[in-house]
């Protein structure tokens, strides 16, 4: 007889699944590892910073000791460029980290934790980890967050509501919210309600489309700034991320974020990216074009695809729910890695994080071939 062990709701979780490794596709397709192109997982196509590569080679004479718990001088160059005191900022391991720490600090069996449907993976398992329930809310007519929808979910909750994810721009699908939408959505919301907004892809918002989420924080106190070091700071190995709370919700964070949660290289590599502003604009400017370059080709093969405020773009390959995975097969045969995204109910669909310029050429080129051929694109 089998007995199962642990939790019935951490039984209930499907691990989260990364984007496919060059090494792992180069084995099971015989390909060359020099020309497989990764267009997965949202990276940054420029790499790491040769600012951030120095500081961490710096620091890396020093890892026979334990890293500063509280994260002193990265906290300090935070909290200056901010404007908040270092007290309101938490370190984690990745921003994925913040959202999760979120989750186990404010919300726990009976809770109900509220979030868009097509939104980043990581709510709905965060949420259940803690064994709170998922209340998917139904996004708009272009796959954006429908905060109205939300804030009626939340009061429809109750007090059983204790946490929001929000996410701007949203990944997968690229949608971006207004500060007016984002804002009048905080107003309306409970205080009882931590509202969590994740930024993981802010720094690729167009000048027009930028806000002061900051200032937010210093009004609300029932909210969470989440951002990331791995995108266009390129540090996502490192894996670092960062929150941004008034000092009630930092406190919670931090009564259970595990002590030593970012190591040496990344906090060293992270206070260099983040002073990097010229590393950071050419990261900017190469997206906005790789974006252009992409979409170029999509209408041209008249493919349609959701406007995108991040380094990546979802483009539809099929109207049948086999398509993104056999467009996918395809692309991977001819050395092209990129994110089916099925698991986010979005199975005719492509997620294509944006690359250098020949990377892009070369994802381009394979698409055309297959479209050419009419594979993947018809049952």
């Amino acid at each position: 007889m089998t007995t199962k062990l642990g939790l019935k709701h951490i039984q209930a979780i499907a691990p989260y699944v990364g984007g496919r490794p060059i090494s792992e596709v180069a084995r099971e397709y015989g390909l060359d590892e020099s020309k497989i192109v990764k267009l997965a997982s949202n990276e940054n196509p420029l790499g790491m910073p040769k600012s951030a590569q120095e500081a961490m080679l710096k620091a890396a004479g020093d890892l026979g000791r334990y890293p500063d718990s509280n994260g002193f001088e990265l906290k300090k160059v935070l909290s200056e460029r901010l404007g908040v005191p270092s007290d309101w900022v938490t370190l984690g391991n990745g921003s994925n980290d913040i959202l999760e720490l979120a989750a186990r600090a404010v919300a726990q069996a009976g809770d109900e934790v509220i979030f868009s449907r097509h939104a980043f993976a990581v709510y709905p398992l965060a949420t259940q980890a803690v064994g709170a329930n998922a209340i998917e809310v139904a996004p708009t007519a272009s796959y954006g967050h429908d905060l109205p929808a939300m804030l009626s979910a939340i009061q429809a909750s109750g007090d059983k509501a204790k946490l929001v994810f929000v996410a701007n721009p949203n990944n997968p699908t690229g949608s971006y919210l207004s500060a007016q939408e984002i804002e009048a959505f905080l107003l309306a919301v409970p205080a009882h309600v931590v509202v969590v907004l994740d930024e993981a892809y802010n720094e690729y918002l167009s000048v027009e489309q930028r806000y002061d989420a900051v200032a937010w924080i210093k009004r609300f106190p029932n909210m969470i700034l989440s951002r990331s070091f791995s995108k266009a700071y390129g540090l996502a190995g490192l894996r670092i991320g960062y929150g941004v709370a008034q000092p009630a919700l930092t406190d919670l964070l931090n009564r259970i974020r595990q002590p030593f949660n970012v190591n040496s290289l990344a906090q060293a590599a992270a206070i260099a990216a983040f002073q990097d502003i010229e590393f950071l604009q050419q990261g900017f400017e190469l997206n906005r074009a790789g974006l252009a370059q992409l979409t170029e080709a999509f209408d041209a093969l008249n493919l349609s695809y959701l406007p995108s405020a991040g380094n990546f773009v979802l483009v539809k390959v099929g109207d049948d729910d086999g398509a993104g995975n056999r467009m996918n097969l395809e692309l991977l045969k001819r050395g092209i890695i990129v994110r089916p995204v099925g698991n986010y109910g979005l199975p005719q669909w492509l997620r294509i994080s944006i690359g250098l310029q020949e990377e892009n050429a070369a994802f381009i080129h394979a698409l055309r071939d297959i479209v050419a051929q009419n594979k993947a694109l018809t049952a």
